[in-house]
């Protein structure tokens, strides 16, 4: 069964690059990132892995915990690392999951028969504090990962999980955003005391909330 937006995300054990872990334990109080590659030692992958670790310090400051997943053996791990390290400039900085027998790429349902039944396609997990998966996405094998795009989407989940707003086509952090429908034009004097810019009656544009 496929795991959907708003389940809550299936707990596991694993080996990793940085030791052995408990997903849920691990992840505690964080929200993370969980994604999964096709096979060790292959150039999409290898560009993936390395933005990723470049870009560890944005995921940082927003709390984010990141862990990549491969179906190859830990003992493989290394040699890739190394790889991404010289090929990509940046030395691999979060865990890497061995998913040797394949267990955990089922429990998330990462491996499609029609495209491969022993490698996942690149399946992307966003999850939140309280351990429910917030987003998914898949690319096809073929197609490397926006990992900027990854961010622009945590960005709007915290926003949006701290305040009563939407956010509008290509949103990015700072700019204006949509109160929420569910939200009535008398509690958003409250909520949003500056005021708003109707639209329309259902569309009311304020700036993103602060703080």
């Amino acid at each position: 069964m496929s795991v959907l937006i708003g389940d809550t995300a299936p707990d596991f054990e694993a080996e990793t690059t940085e030791g052995h872990i408990r997903f849920h334990d691990y992840i505690d109080g964080h929200w993370a990132v969980l994604f999964s590659h096709p096979k060790n030692f292959t150039p999409v992958c290898t560009t993936e892995l390395g933005y990723t670790a470049k870009l560890k310090p944005e995921f940082d400051k927003r709390g984010v915990k990141v862990l990549g997943l491969s179906v190859d053996k830990l003992t493989d791990h290394a040699g890739w690392a190394r790889d991404i390290q010289e090929t990509q400039g940046t030395a691999l900085n979060f865990p890497l999951i061995a998913d040797e027998t394949g267990e955990i790429a089922r429990l998330y349902d990462m491996i499609h028969p029609s495209a491969n039944n022993t490698l996942t396609v690149r399946s992307v997990f966003v999850v939140g504090p309280d351990k429910k998966v917030k987003l998914k996405i898949e690319y096809p094998a073929s197609t490397g990962r926006n990992f900027d795009e990854v961010l622009r989407v945590i960005d709007s989940l915290q926003l949006t999980a701290k305040y009563s707003v939407a956010t509008p086509v290509n949103w990015k952090q700072g700019e204006d955003v949509i109160i929420a429908a569910s939200v009535s034009d008398e509690d958003a004097k409250t909520k949003f005391p500056g005021g708003w810019k109707a639209l329309k009656p259902y569309l009311r544009v304020v700036p993103q909330p602060r703080g």
